[in-house]
């Protein structure tokens, strides 16, 4: 009886551990190439929402601000896109682990109905946070 139990307790963990895996691969990794024909990466985002504005604050280390690209669909839909460029030191030295994702990324964030403009945009400590105001 009790081997049955320590296999079924192994089994769980090592979905849930397969699990957990998936969705940093995915968050981090998440190719849209069904948006475009050069693969890309989605950068990970915390989206808040208030009465009449929307906070975004998306992870983009290593990004230089001026490369972000924001453009703000009719239909509510926020594309945030740019790349992160390769540092140099990967041309001379030897890679012993690589884990935070380089080239072009491209993140889309579907928004309530309505019609938004950029009231904010700044970048602090690797993210870029935007605030939107909408407008009824």
């Amino acid at each position: 009886m009790r081997s049955i139990n320590r296999i079924a307790w192994m089994w769980d963990e090592a979905l849930h551990a397969l699990e957990q895996a998936e969705r940093r691969r995915s968050q981090f990794y998440g190719l849209c190439a069904a948006r475009s024909a050069q693969p890309l990466w989605e950068p990970p985002a915390d989206v808040l929402e208030g009465e009449s504005e929307i906070v975004i604050s998306v992870a983009l280390p290593g990004v230089p601000p001026e490369s972000v690209a924001v453009q703000i669909a009719a239909n509510g839909l926020i594309t945030i896109s740019a790349e992160r460029p390769l540092p140099p030191e990967l041309a001379t030295l030897r890679i012993r682990r690589l884990e935070i994702p380089y080239g072009r990324f491209e993140r889309q964030v579907e928004l309530a109905s309505g019609r938004y403009a950029v009231a904010e945009r700044r970048m602090a400590d690797g993210c870029l946070t935007l605030r939107l105001t909408r407008s009824r």
